[in-house]
């Protein structure tokens, strides 16, 4: 059966699976990244994954797979297949598809960036199904954008469209890793939200999910917390649709979990901010955490058909 592997590489572990034509994930497997090692155990650990998802193919299908799709965070240089930088696996200027090619014995490889690449599956065969301008925000560690543009996603002249996370929204307020203050990432992601919690509650254990809990059990200290979260995700978002004008909006992440606890008060603090701006929908996400898999998926059948095109 001709096959691909999708490959999706996070802060602390990799989610793979070997995919059908049709997308269907014909096997499915997890590792740790190894991060604790070192960037250089990291590469290690993802081409010894690859190889055994190789390996696994040719013993179930009776041949390697055709093709690879990788997905990374960080910085990604896509066009040259280079992982430019990750703060979180501590890589710089690593020829990640050089690299896996070599590893797979020549098999094609595309390598992209985990937003975006997540939204590319959200865009074609989750919540943006038939929406030609979408934008897929997962709320997480930190806030990111993917902009879907007639079944592809922008990845801009660098590589870092879709950066909305550091969209300032309250000028002069939480230092951020980015070097500005009051970005939109250190106010509505699920871990500020979780440290603003721990701090309101004096539980230095408390998350994001806590204070969703607390919210529905009508806290007035969560409800606060919760309330400026979702005021200046708001103003992050009216910000980004005034530039892109999307059909749909498609909120993932652990913060999106909450469900109507956040997609409530959401929709009515954009409804609020919205002037000339059409109100596009907000949905949550629906490929939960398979998506940069089945998006990394996406991209080897991608290559696959851009190569027999040409």
């Amino acid at each position: 059966m001709r096959h691909v592997i999708a490959l999706d590489v996070g802060g602390t572990g990799m989610k793979a699976a070997l995919a059908g034509a049709d997308g269907t994930l014909l096997y499915e497997a997890r590792r740790p990244t190894g991060r604790e090692r070192g960037p250089e155990a990291v590469v290690a650990s993802i081409l010894d994954f690859a190889e055994e998802l190789r390996d696994t193919g040719l013993r179930r299908f009776g041949a390697p797979a055709a093709a690879a799709g990788v997905a990374v965070p960080g910085i990604v240089d896509d066009t040259q297949g280079i992982a430019v930088y990750a703060a979180n696996l501590g890589w710089r200027d690593i020829p990640l598809r050089d690299l896996l090619s070599e590893r797979l014995g020549g098999a094609p490889v595309a390598l992209g960036h985990d937003v975006r690449t997540g939204g590319l599956a959200e865009g074609r065969i989750g919540a943006g199904r038939g929406a030609d301008r979408f934008l897929f925000v997962p709320l997480g560690t930190g806030i990111a954008g993917a902009i879907g543009i007639e079944g592809r996603i922008e990845a801009g002249a660098h590589g870092s469209a879709g950066e909305i996370g550091h969209i300032v929204v309250r000028p002069g307020g939480p230092a951020c890793g980015c070097g500005q203050r009051g970005c939109l990432e250190t106010l509505a992601s699920a871990a500020a939200v979780g440290r603003a919690w721990a701090a309101a509650c004096d539980d230095p254990q408390a998350t994001a999910a806590d204070a969703a809990k607390a919210v529905e059990s009508g806290d007035v200290r969560a409800r606060a917390v919760w309330q400026d979260a979702v005021a200046a995700l708001a103003d992050g978002l009216v910000t980004s649709l005034t530039l892109l004008d999307p059909h749909t909006l498609i909120i993932g992440g652990g913060l999106a979990e909450a469900g109507d606890t956040l997609f409530e008060p959401l929709r009515e603090a954009v409804r609020e901010r919205v002037t000339f701006q059409r109100l596009p929908l907000i949905v949550p996400a629906a490929l939960g955490d398979a998506a940069g898999c089945l998006g990394a998926g996406l991209l080897a059948w991608d290559l696959l058909s851009t190569e027999v095109t040409a």
